[in-house]
């Protein structure tokens, strides 16, 4: 099978326009609709699906997809053991991320990253959301969790310290809790699909964080605006240290029962799909991603002053 024409496969799905694929591998337009219908022959699919209008990946294209970008990732990886593989990183990565994560952290290294590597283009998705991912044809997503799902691989990238916190003008209002008991008095913010979390002191001792059943629940499904809200004085809630460590150091926030953490042990994965070949383009930018956060602060051990 022509891994060339895989590439063009490949291409047009993400651009969803064959002739803007074969332009990108030089291709001209008749000549790149060619390769694709040769190879839904060679399949026994038709693999895309064309109007005047658009191009849309059909089932069996979905199917194939990730079948093809192995292919090529085979290839490229047989080359590079030769020592004759490509010496640029090109194509298209796509990424998934946590919006407040992506803003705060990832965001700033884009220059950097661009500069080393200006063949590849970035493709990025930020929600707070969680997606399949092999659906959405990512390459590679940031997770707090791993999934159980024996299609995907993960590597760890960090801690991800899991505290509870609220603005000075809050507790100033409402009181400060003393006992996790005393969170079911106040106003928590939370995501819709927030479970029960257990809390767990230095002592050793363990107690229930469940937003649903405090006096007030504020449901946002988002990291910044639970973040900004909490801010604003609307309630208690759970933060990744990451995400707070600026407002802790400068008193905009304080630390709500500070002798307890999250129990769960929580931490940023990276997820792909599962594959015998990484392919060199997530290889270069999970590399990158844990050359800088293995040596940052983003899980630095979370103060745990008074409030």
């Amino acid at each position: 099978m022509d891994t060339q024409t895989l590439r063009l496969f490949v291409l047009a799905c993400e651009k969803l326009n064959i002739s803007a694929a074969g332009r990108t591998l030089g291709m001209a337009p008749a000549v790149a609709s060619t390769r694709i219908a040769k190879l839904e022959h060679l399949v026994g699919a038709d693999l895309l699906h064309r109007s005047t209008r658009k191009v849309s990946l059909s089932l069996e294209g979905q199917d194939f997809l990730p079948y093809a970008r192995e292919m090529i990732a085979q290839e490229e990886a047989a080359l590079a053991a030769l020592g004759k593989g490509r010496t640029k990183v090109s194509g298209t990565l796509r990424f998934a991320a946590p919006s407040t994560f992506a803003q705060l952290y990832i965001a700033p290294l884009l220059p950097v990253f661009m500069d080393k590597y200006p063949d590849l283009r970035l493709d990025l998705h930020l929600s707070d959301t969680q997606f399949d991912l092999i659906e959405g044809s990512y390459d590679l997503a940031l997770r707090n969790s791993v999934l159980a799902d024996s299609s995907l691989t993960a590597r760890k990238l960090a801690d991800d310290r899991r505290i509870l916190c609220a603005s000075p003008t809050y507790l100033e209002h409402y009181g400060t809790p003393n006992t996790p008991e005393d969170l079911g008095k106040h106003r928590l913010i939370a995501f819709s699909d927030l479970e029960p979390r257990t809390l767990v002191s230095s002592a050793g001792m363990q107690a229930l964080f469940d937003p649903k059943r405090a006096a007030q629940y504020l449901i946002l499904n988002d990291g910044l605006t639970q973040k900004l809200t909490t801010l604003n004085g609307a309630g208690i809630s759970i933060n990744s240290f990451w995400a707070v460590q600026k407002e802790l150091e400068n008193g905009s926030l304080v630390r709500v029962l500070p002798d307890y953490e999250l129990t769960n042990n929580p931490a940023l994965w990276l997820i792909y799909p599962k594959s015998n070949v990484v392919s060199a383009k997530v290889r270069v930018f999970m590399d990158f991603l844990i050359d800088h956060f293995g040596r940052a602060n983003v899980s630095r051990k979370a103060p745990k002053k008074d409030v």
